[in-house]
């Protein structure tokens, strides 16, 4: 028991001169980088001093003049025929991008980084990530085409890439569509621009095509005239160019007739709609059938 004793103060002893020696190692290492410190300090605090205040200085100035630099691009972009409203978005935010890179980079060489190895490192990083984001790189180029070219704008109504509906938002990687079941779809630009696209908004006024039946013992030319006023009276039927009604084709069992007036593209619908209903109560205000399809068959 007596030798049980002993060995385990003899333990703690040797445990207890080993932690004085620890703490007293650590205790020279924060002596020694305090020591670092305040040479550090007396030899180039006041230098870094000054230029971290000129760092701020340049920045201030620089966030300022960036402000400017972006309201100039702005006004002078919006006094450009032609010029569509995401091209312009883009390049302002180009140039605005440009000059941060430039004033970040200016910023860093007063404090005394050395810009040289970063500017090679992130030549090399965009070079990989050019590979790794082809697809996402197509679609930026074909926003950029978009753009250019402007095929629609936001609030259009338009047929691209798989999708009928209205432009939601325009951007460089995306259009976004609002169907007419209101469901929101966003669509890679890369698979707009690869496709037709057809702008039902782009001329400011559609044709509204649509058709009715007359029995074949009707008066055609009585029956023409009377579609072609009904359609006259409805609200939002353009005048110019007036309304085409005539004879489209000999049906199995009656004569079409093809009315096709002109309205504006927010009018479209509702004209669509108008048609059918003012030309059928026209027809039967003039006597003037609508037959239901009819199969004639003869007994040999």
């Amino acid at each position: 028991m007596t030798n049980e004793v002993a060995n385990a103060a003899g333990a703690a002893a040797t445990g207890a001169s080993g932690l004085n020696d620890a703490l007293s190692a650590q205790l020279t290492q924060g002596q020694e980088l305090w020591s670092q410190i305040l040479a550090w300090l007396s030899e180039r605090g006041l230098t870094f001093a000054v230029n971290l205040l000129v760092a701020l200085l340049i920045l201030l100035v620089g966030m300022f003049a960036i402000k400017l630099i972006r309201a100039s691009v702005a006004r002078a972009l919006a006094k450009v025929n032609k010029m569509s409203k995401l091209l312009s978005d883009f390049l302002v935010s180009v140039v605005s991008k440009t000059c941060w890179a430039v004033l970040s980079l200016v910023v860093l060489q007063r404090l005394g980084v050395n810009v040289g190895p970063l500017i090679a490192g992130l030549g090399v990083t965009g070079f990989i990530l050019g590979f790794a984001f082809q697809e996402t790189l197509g679609s930026f180029a074909a926003g950029m085409m978009i753009a250019l070219n402007q095929p629609f704008k936001v609030g259009d109504y338009v047929v691209a890439g798989g999708v009928e509906g209205a432009v939601l938002e325009l951007n460089m990687m995306a259009t976004v569509f609002a169907t007419a079941d209101n469901k929101k779809v966003v669509v890679p630009n890369k698979v707009v621009w690869g496709s037709a696209i057809t702008n039902f908004s782009a001329l400011g006024k559609r044709r509204v095509d649509t058709k009715v039946a007359v029995d074949y013992g009707t008066d055609l030319k009585k029956a023409v005239e009377v579609a072609r006023e009904a359609i006259k009276s409805i609200p939002g039927v353009l005048a110019d160019p007036p309304p085409a009604v005539a004879v489209a084709s000999l049906d199995d069992s009656a004569v079409t007739i093809n009315l096709r007036p002109w309205a504006t593209c927010a009018d479209y619908w509702a004209v669509y709609s108008a048609a059918q209903e003012t030309v059928k109560k026209a027809f039967e205000a003039n006597d003037i059938k609508i037959p239901f399809k009819q199969l004639v068959v003869h007994n040999a």
